[in-house]
């Protein structure tokens, strides 16, 4: 007996042939929850697996990608913070203290989104 799945070939494209299995284990309770995923979508679970699983790893690079804007997005909100508050206050700052806090923000900026995120992991926003 052959347990190769058939997918359906494009037109003018050969038969593929799904034969190798990626499997895990799950507790009874994460079994639960993702067949629950699935079935909100119409799909069967392995249907829902094989997408997610896909998708998952195909966008990595756009993780990559959103966590780079994160940083900088964190770099920026440092900058205001550091700068607008002497400012408001009515000091002037002088091209050096300028660059020291461009820089400060620049080596320590990507700790912080960090910070950040390891924060609101755990629910805690401040």
């Amino acid at each position: 007996m052959n347990n190769a799945t058939q997918v359906n070939p494009q037109p003018g494209k050969e038969l593929d042939l799904r034969k190798r299995t990626a499997s895990t284990k799950v507790t009874d309770e994460e079994f639960s929850e993702l067949e629950a995923f699935a079935r909100r979508q119409g799909k069967s679970m392995s249907e829902w697996v094989r997408e997610t699983l896909f998708t998952g790893a195909r966008n990595q690079g756009d993780r990559t990608i959103l966590l780079h804007i994160f940083t900088d997005v964190v770099g920026i909100q440092m900058l205001l913070m550091n700068a607008l508050e002497p400012l408001l206050c009515g000091e002037k700052l002088v091209r050096d203290e300028v660059a020291a806090r461009f820089r400060q923000i620049q080596k320590s900026k990507a700790a912080q989104a960090q910070e950040l995120l390891n924060r609101r992991a755990q629910g805690k926003e401040n």
